[in-house]
């Protein structure tokens, strides 16, 4: 009787990959050789805990038991520990399940990160994909559409629409082709979802794309994809190939007589490139400047066609959807935020990594309880939501709940969920002043309150940090003119952080105050 090669997983993603997870896996194959022990290595994407990366899992009988961080000279003293069944180990956290940080969240779009080989259809198939696409290609596109519209779904790439309404539009344009554009330019600071599951669940997105297609009448999709991600373009790549080859891809999605072909196009690595309209352009070949609307992508978007563009997350969240019902999806959340909100904690923060919870929680629960609190175990300053141009909250505004709405009553916003965390030792003026000089690096240049108020606004900010605080109502005139008169959201957004520091820290605007700190 031979006994089955004991399953060892360790992460191919890109975070665990930077700290050493290709040397770790090899040494752990050699180890294994060395002393005659069978093993299956099954590289598998992250569970999201980076602190704690290359994070290695054994799987035993009572489920699979976590090892990490594990470097190369951490591999002889697992396996002399019997870590591959589970022994104790100075660097063992028990069964993955039960670390607090991964069991007390809600997941539903991440359900199989971190669980799956990303690139096995028979992993995927096992752990309920395509369950959703089966149910889809039973339903009228009317049908489809509703159900995503009833779950609440909206967008997950900063805006936060209605996700059914942008289906509803294009199932009712007519026209002879349509298109599904997948907007994977993640830009923001201390975002990684859309790179994490693109690298550990790639066959979610296809999934969730190939549903959207069936349901508004679209046979092609475009994932667009930024160029800094090598890793998630050569896995979601290949994820393409082995959709195509098993018939869920192609002239007859699954024998279905519905076609829809799927492709990845690389970014032109510009931050404007994750507004919709700009990234159309750019899909399109041509330079990435932001396009007036109306008419709406959802009428005349790629090539002139009615599009679907919506974020990964949205389209990722769309297979659980129509598996499991949209009332299911509907009872997380709070007020018109419904379902789970895959949450990126980054920065000055001692335990970064994602977070999938229903929307409704608070800040403070997210850092503190979550993150266990600044890595420098410095006092906590601030907290910027939502990516560059997302407000910075003190800390008495950290009991705000993670709702589109909640943030929206205090002068900011969700984004694409990213959370950077800072110390006392974070300077405001300065961090105001860089949302304008990132404005005006990154601006397509399209709209003059952009362009312009952009470059005129970093310059006062120096007369500002000089000393010559009475700039400041300039500033201020500056932020109305690029909220009111920008083209899109790159202008109208930029005034976020720098009004947010002027209102809860004035006091590293004044001259004195610089002075003792510096």
């Amino acid at each position: 009787m031979t006994t089955s090669p004991i399953k060892i997983y360790i992460p191919r993603d890109a975070a665990a990959l930077s700290v050493g997870a290709e040397r770790v896996a090899k040494s752990i194959a050699d180890e294994a050789k060395k002393r005659g022990i069978a093993i299956e290595i099954i590289r598998n994407g992250s569970r999201g805990m980076l602190w704690l990366e290359p994070l290695v899992e054994v799987a035993t009988a009572n489920g699979r038991v976590a090892y990490g961080p594990v470097t190369s000279k951490d591999v002889a003293s697992l396996f002399d520990a019997k870590f591959y069944e589970g022994g104790a180990h100075a660097l063992g956290h028990g069964l993955t399940e039960e670390i607090p940080f991964f069991k007390n969240q809600e997941r539903l779009t991440f359900q199989r990160v971190g669980v799956i080989d990303p690139l096995s259809l028979d992993d995927y198939i096992a752990h309920g994909g395509f369950a959703g696409l089966k149910k889809s290609l039973a339903m009228s596109g009317a049908d489809i559409v509703q159900t995503v519209a009833d779950s609440g779904l909206r967008g997950r790439g900063g805006a936060g629409f209605p996700t059914g309404i942008k289906w509803k539009t294009v199932l009712n344009t007519h026209d002879d082709q349509k298109y599904i554009v997948c907007n994977a330019d993640e830009g923001d600071s201390g975002t990684f979802a859309d790179r994490m599951l693109m690298e550990g669940d790639p066959f979610t997105l296809i999934e969730g794309m190939i549903i959207a297609g069936v349901a508004v009448g679209a046979t092609k999709g475009y994932v667009y994809l930024r160029s800094e991600y090598p890793n998630a373009h050569k896995i979601f790549g290949e994820a393409i190939q082995i959709a195509k080859k098993a018939g869920w891809l192609g002239k007859s999605v699954n024998g279905s007589g519905k076609a829809f072909d799927l492709e990845v196009r690389l970014g032109a690595g510009a931050y404007i490139c994750g507004e919709e309209t700009s990234l159309l352009e750019s899909l399109e070949g041509k330079r990435a400047i932001v396009r007036a609307k109306p008419p709406l992508p959802a009428i005349k978007g790629l090539f002139g066609k009615p599009t679907i563009i919506n974020n990964v997350m949205s389209l990722a969240t769309v297979p659980w959807i129509m598996a499991n019902g949209a009332k299911t999806y509907a009872d997380y959340g709070m007020g018109r935020s419904r379902g789970t909100l895959p949450i990126q904690l980054a920065g000055n923060i001692k335990r970064g990594g994602l977070i999938e919870k229903a929307f409704g929680v608070t800040l403070k629960n997210v850092i503190e309880i979550y993150g266990g609190g600044t890595a420098s175990g410095r006092p906590f300053r601030a907290v910027q939501v939502g990516g560059p141009l997302g407000a910075y909250f003190p800390s008495s505004l950290l009991d705000t709940p993670l709702d589109y709405e909640a943030m929206a009553a205090k002068k900011g916003m969700l984004g694409h969920g990213g959370i950077v965390v800072f110390d006392d030792r974070i300077d405001l003026a300065r961090q105001a002043r860089f949302a304008f000089e990132f404005c005006a690096k990154e601006s397509c240049g399209k709209c003059t309150p952009c362009r312009i108020g952009a470059v005129r606004g970093q310059e006062t900010m120096d007369q500002v940090i000089a000393g010559e605080t009475a700039k400041i109502d300039l500033v201020k005139d500056l932020c109305t003119l690029m909220t009111d008169a920008s083209l899109c959201a790159m202008g109208g957004l930029t005034p976020i952080p720098v009004i947010s520091a002027l209102d809860h820290f004035p006091e590293d605007f004044k001259p004195a105050t610089r002075l003792a700190a510096e």
